[in-house]
């Protein structure tokens, strides 16, 4: 089996609770094929840079997917009769990135703002 990151992007005007259930079904249609997820990170409501089909905002989710290709298809399907789904991407990789969004954050608070200094 190989890694994927699914990464996709729901419609604004569905609540975060909605968006989990997106994820879940999404889960089960892996699990169903012979795969497993191996980790779901829920990244938020954010800004998109342009418009997709009126929206202004999305539903971030990541997944990594360990799975046969077949699985993969058959997640893309769905995705694209889903009407919440605004856009998503999978990409297979060689191995999973340790922590994406939570390191991000954990970075920037470790470093010190500009101008600011250390007194000896």
């Amino acid at each position: 089996m190989a890694l994927y990151e699914h990464l996709l992007i729901a419609r604004q005007d569905i609540s975060a609770q909605q968006v989990d259930a997106l994820a879940t079904h999404l889960k089960t249609i892996v699990e169903g094929e012979g795969g497993k997820v191996e980790k779901q990170e829920y990244w938020g409501l954010r800004g998109l840079a342009y418009r997709i089909k009126k929206n202004r905002k999305g539903h971030y989710v990541l997944l990594n997917i360990n799975a046969p290709s077949n699985a993969i298809v058959e997640l893309e399907r769905q995705n694209k009769i889903n009407e919440d789904v605004l856009r998503y991407i999978t990409v297979k990789v060689d191995a999973f990135e340790q922590s994406s969004s939570k390191s991000r954050r954990d970075d920037r608070s470790d470093s010190k703002p500009e101008g600011e200094e250390t007194q000896s």
